[in-house]
């Protein structure tokens, strides 16, 4: 179906308005037929904490895609401030599995985790949805892993950044309402 000028400029001001929503930079990663794939994202979510299940949304044309699609398990891998070379290297070159060359990889459930992220989660998959252009994948959490401090990495404007525990703003709020 092609899109309308009215649709694509709404597109358009729509990916303008998302460049000022921050999002924290993970890596997803899976195992489909022996093959590892890694991907760099920003759309990655807690889903629910009863049970515990996380969504990642992945374009459909993009190369991991197919391996979600088919994989039992992914993991989500969150990149601390320090891991701006990893992120870039899971979102073009190097492709396949040369994206495992560096880093210091390891294995959780045969899925490939970052060793040193500042969290992984491990997901098996439960459920797929297509809406446009993307893939809505829901996991179950089956195991999660946290090092070292809170130090997110940050992907907004299209730059990177980092926010370290002490720039935090006091807050209960989302303790009290997410925490359930």
């Amino acid at each position: 179906m092609q899109a309308t000028p009215l649709e694509d400029d709404l597109a358009a001001q729509t990916k303008l308005a998302l460049r000022r929503l921050a999002g924290a930079v993970a890596v997803v990663t899976c195992r489909k037929e022996g093959q590892r794939y890694a991907m760099t994202a920003t759309a990655v979510n807690a889903m629910s904490m009863r049970p515990p299940s996380m969504i990642v949304r992945v374009n459909r044309a993009g190369a991991s895609h197919a391996a979600i699609s088919r994989a039992t398990f992914f993991a989500i891998n969150i990149l601390h401030r320090g891991q701006v070379q990893v992120s870039k290297e899971c979102a073009g070159n190097p492709q396949g599995e040369d994206r495992f060359s560096f880093h210091g990889w390891g294995e959780e459930n045969d899925v490939p985790v970052l060793v040193d992220a500042q969290a992984r989660i491990i997901c098996a998959k439960q459920e797929r949805f297509g809406y446009g252009s993307h893939s809505i994948f829901i996991g179950r959490v089956t195991s999660v892993g946290v090092h070292g401090d809170v130090d997110p990495l940050i992907y907004v404007d299209g730059r990177y950044a980092g926010l370290s525990a002490n720039e935090f703003a006091p807050s209960t709020h989302m303790e009290t309402c997410c925490a359930r």
